[in-house]
C-alpha cells in the first residue's frame, strides 16, 4: 500500500465562489462573501485564476486537514478554535481544466502530485480571482493506474460473485506495479536466488539497469519489485509477493 500512496492523482471538482469557509468546502462556517456577477469579465478573471494554478505551487496546508503539529493533529486544534502557523509545502498541478461554468460554480477536472489539497486549491483560486471560493463537490477519478470508470459498486461485486465471475474482474498483484520494466530471471542462479528473496547480480539482468523492475521467474511467476543498487551493482528486494511454491 506504500507503493500506492505516492501516486499521481485525478479529481473532477465543483468550485463554488462567493463564499470562503473555515474548512475550505461548504460543511464550514462562512467567513467571507462576496457577489459573483455571471458577466465576461468575470468569466475572464476566473478562468485566468484557474489557469494559473497549473504547475508547481507552494501551497499552506489547511487547518481542517489530518498533518501533525508538534504531535497533534491541526483538525483537533481547529476544533479546538485555535489557528496555527503552516509552511507552505511544494505541491504540482499536472494539468488543469474547466469543464463546466455557470456562474457561481465551476466544475473542474484537476491532474495533481501527491499532498494536494483539492479544497485548498479552490480556496486559492476563489483569492486569486477576487470572488472568494470553497469546494462544493469532490470525486476521485483516477489514482496511479486506477480508473473510476473501471470501479463497481458493492451490488454489482455482490452480484458477480454470486454468478461466479468476480474472478474475472480481480486485479493481478503485478498488474498494479505497470509503469516498472519486466524482468525475467534464467532458469538455475536466476530462479534460485529470487526464489529464496535473495539480490542478484546486474548481468543476471541482461543488461537492464532501471532503478525499479517487476522481476518474474523462469516460469513467469510474479516475484516482486527490486531496486537497483549502483554501488554494489546488483538487484535488491523491495517488495517480495511469491508465495508458495
Amino acid at each position: 500500500c506504500d507503493m500506492l500512496t505516492d501516486k499521481t492523482k485525478s479529481y473532477r471538482a465543483v468550485l463554488l465562489l462567493g463564499q470562503e469557509t473555515d474548512t475550505q468546502d461548504t460543511t464550514g462556517r462562512i467567513l467571507a462573501e462576496a457577489a459573483v456577477k455571471d458577466t465576461p469579465e468575470t468569466e475572464k478573471a476566473v478562468t485566468e485564476a484557474i489557469y494559473s494554478f497549473k504547475g508547481p505551487y507552494q501551497q499552506i496546508p489547511p487547518m481542517y486537514s489530518a498533518l501533525k503539529v508538534n504531535g497533534k493533529k491541526l483538525y483537533e486544534l481547529a476544533r479546538e478554535g485555535r489557528e496555527v502557523e503552516r509552511k507552505p509545502r511544494p505541491v504540482e498541478i499536472f494539468d488543469i481544466q474547466i469543464e463546466k461554468m455557470e456562474l457561481p460554480r465551476v466544475v473542474i477536472h484537476v491532474e495533481c502530485s501527491k499532498g494536494t489539497y483539492i479544497r485548498k486549491l479552490c480556496h486559492d483560486i476563489g483569492r486569486k480571482s477576487g470572488c472568494c471560493g470553497c469546494m462544493e463537490g469532490l470525486v476521485r477519478t483516477r489514482a496511479g493506474r486506477f480508473l473510476i470508470e473501471d470501479s463497481l459498486r458493492l451490488s454489482q461485486i455482490e452480484k458477480l460473485r454470486d454468478e461466479g465471475e468476480l474472478e474475472r474482474y480481480v486485479v493481478p498483484v503485478d498488474g498494479v506495479f505497470e509503469e516498472f520494466p519486466r524482468l525475467e530471471m534464467t532458469a538455475g542462479e536466476g530462479d534460485k536466488l529470487v526464489h529464496n528473496g535473495n539480490p542478484f547480480a546486474d548481468r543476471l539482468a541482461g543488461g537492464l539497469m532501471v532503478p525499479a523492475a517487476r522481476v518474474y521467474d523462469s516460469g513467469g511467476r510474479f516475484i516482486g519489485i527490486y531496486g537497483y543498487d549502483e554501488k554494489k551493482k546488483r538487484y535488491q528486494p523491495q517488495k517480495l509477493f511469491l508465495g508458495g511454491s
